[in-house]
């Protein structure tokens, strides 16, 4: 797995489906699509939710690092002038 996009995808759908929690719809009714309003009211934000965030935020931050360690390397290559025949 050496596609940094496809595991931060991966995570992200992860952590999106893990903090959407069954049966909690919006206040303004209708959340899930059944049309029967709000059937449950999640309160305020778990530290479950912020760990998720927060983990969320480092994977982000170490595939950023990665994918610019990879450019500043491949930039500090020389590039080699062609030589006329």
């Amino acid at each position: 797995m050496n596609d940094p996009m496809l595991m931060l995808t991966g995570i992200l759908a992860v952590i999106t489906r893990t903090l959407h929690l069954p049966g909690a719809t919006t206040t303004t009714g209708g959340g899930d699509g059944d049309g029967g309003g709000a059937t449950r009211d999640r309160g305020a934000v778990s530290i479950e939710q912020v760990l998720w965030y927060a983990a969320a935020a480092v994977s982000v931050a170490v595939v950023a690092t990665i994918i610019w360690s990879q450019i500043r390397s491949t930039a500090s290559t020389p590039v080699q002038a062609p030589s006329a025949p």
